[in-house]
Order: C-alpha cells, then sequence, then structure tokens
C-alpha cells in the first residue's frame, strides 16, 4: 500500500524568467489556484496524506502556502466572507506536509533522494510539482498505484508525443503486456527521433520500490553534471523488472510560458464562473485573427 509521496519543488523556473525571479513556479496561478496545489489534490485524491516536498532556496512560499493564515483568516471573518475563508482553511487541511530544504540544484534525482530518511524503506509516489494531471477518471497517481499493487514493482507514467519532440524527453522502450501497461527494456534520456525507442516518454508521476534510493546513491552524475533520476531508473532496470503505463488522461506542464498560457485558458473554460465569458472572448478573438490575416 503507497501511504507516502514526493513532490520535488526546488528548480529556479528558468523557464519562466521573470515572474521566477522570486515566485517559485509551482506558485504560478492556474486560473486562481497555484499549480503545486493540483499536485496535491491529486495526491490526496489518490489516498496519499503523507507528502515530502523538496523545495530550495526562494520556495518559502509554498511553506506558506499550506500553512494557516490567521490573520488572513481573521479580516476574511470579519467581512463575512464565509466561502473565501472555508477555502483557505481547506488549504492547510488536505494533508500531512512536510519540508526538506536541497541544498544545492543537482538534478530531480538528488531531489530525490533528500526523501530517503523520511520514506524508508517504503514504497512511494513521486509527482512534479510543476506538472498538472486530467484524466477524467481515477487520478494518475492512482492508477500508477493500481499497477504496482497488481506487478508489485516500480512504475512511471507515460504519454505518447510526436517524434519530433522526443529528444525534450526520456523515452521508454518496452513490451506492452496488457492494454497501455509495459514492461520496460530500456529508457533513453532525450534521444534523438532517429535512436528514439518509441513515442512514449516518462509523463512526471512515478511510483517506485525504496530500492530506487540505493541506485540515486551510486549513479554518476548524467547531463548538465547533475543527478538524473532516468540514469538511476536505467541502473535499477538492470537488477529488478518495472513498468509503465501509458496513462489515460492530459498532462499540463507549467514549467514554459507557452504551456502556461495554454493551462489557464483550458481550465478557465471549464469554470462555471468564467467558461462561457472566456470562450465568446476568444471566439472574437479568433474572429479578429483572421479578418487580420485576410488584411494582410
Amino acid at each position: 500500500m503507497i501511504k507516502k509521496a514526493v513532490i520535488p519543488a526546488a528548480g529556479f523556473g528558468t523557464r519562466l524568467l521573470p515572474a521566477t525571479k522570486s515566485q517559485p513556479k509551482e506558485m504560478l496561478p492556474i486560473v486562481d489556484m497555484p499549480t503545486i496545489q493540483y499536485v496535491v489534490e491529486e495526491a490526496v485524491e489518490s489516498g496519499i496524506t503523507d507528502i515530502l516536498m523538496v523545495i530550495g532556496k526562494g520556495k518559502r512560499a509554498i511553506e506558506e502556502h499550506f500553512d494557516r493564515s490567521f490573520e488572513l483568516e481573521y479580516a476574511l471573518e470579519q467581512k463575512e466572507k464565509v466561502k473565501e475563508l472555508e477555502a483557505i482553511r481547506e488549504i492547510s487541511r488536505l494533508a500531512d506536509i512536510h519540508f526538506v530544504w536541497q541544498k544545492e540544484l543537482n538534478g530531480l534525482g538528488d531531489a530525490i533522494r533528500y526523501a530517503r530518511h523520511h520514506i524508508g524503506r517504503e514504497p512511494f509516489a513521486v509527482l512534479l510539482g510543476d506538472t498538472i494531471m486530467e484524466s477524467d477518471g481515477q487520478p494518475i497517481t492512482r492508477q500508477l498505484m493500481e499497477v504496482f499493487n497488481h506487478y508489485h514493482a516500480s512504475v512511471v507514467a507515460l504519454e505518447e508525443v510526436d517524434p519530433s519532440l522526443v529528444y525534450r524527453y526520456g523515452v521508454m522502450g518496452g513490451v506492452e503486456v496488457e492494454k497501455h501497461i509495459y514492461k520496460v527494456e530500456e529508457f533513453v534520456e532525450k534521444p534523438t527521433p532517429e535512436e528514439a525507442p518509441s513515442r512514449l516518454v516518462i509523463a512526471g508521476r512515478y511510483v517506485f520500490t525504496p530500492e530506487i534510493f540505493d541506485y540515486l546513491k551510486i549513479v554518476p552524475r548524467g547531463k548538465n553534471n547533475e543527478i538524473q533520476l532516468t540514469d538511476a531508473m536505467a541502473l535499477m532496470l538492470q537488477d529488478q523488472a518495472m513498468y509503465a503505463l501509458h496513462f489515460d488522461g492530459k498532462r499540463h506542464d507549467i514549467g514554459n510560458k507557452l504551456d502556461f498560457i495554454r493551462t489557464n485558458l483550458l481550465f478557465g473554460l471549464k469554470r462555471p464562473d468564467m467558461g462561457e465569458e472566456l470562450r465568446s472572448w476568444i471566439l472574437e478573438l479568433a474572429e479578429s485573427l483572421k479578418r487580420e490575416q485576410v488584411r494582410g
């Protein structure tokens, strides 16, 4: 049974500068809720309420967001803003959240190493703090947990991308053993389209056996002289089976500007308080852009 999750959230967010100079990228809002709250809610909806966040310099706002703000609560109480008051109180009740500081930015693998003492010898989930996962059914993390419970081995989430984009990701090569479930044969980090074993790439959600820490301890530094999680996974794959799930859902990576804007629009369209108005504006904008194109 998976009881704990790790959320790495220590990176600088350089692709979103200057917005992330003094504000964590994980705190950038999708409509009116910080990205990392969506991630925490996915873990909670998957049945996990013991969460360790790995943060770094300039990330204090994340801690403050999940703590209580008595001054704000008092102000809302005085103004009788009951709905807003309950919403912010609920944030601090979401889960039992712990924090550990990554002293130096040495890669995703290094960030996860900081969770070793908290996790102990239990299996655990990893949810990247700048990636929101959408699903019409079970949360993606829950889907991974069910695969883990069946195979008793580490599981990684996969999504399919255009071949021209595989160079951005860790790519899985493997054999399909059930519909959308693969037994992994190899991981290739950021290959060319010709080198890629498939179009299925690692998508920001994992469930690991605790042995991953043993491999993170010995794996050589990889790209950018950092401890790469994919490299440790490839090393572990030599000794034990790993599986991958081509999940049912959609990934939103808010770590780059274009996807951040797209995600805000997509989530805004689903909001009952603004969806119709936003949809009308987008249609008007589209018509205006078409007219400009014709004139041009």
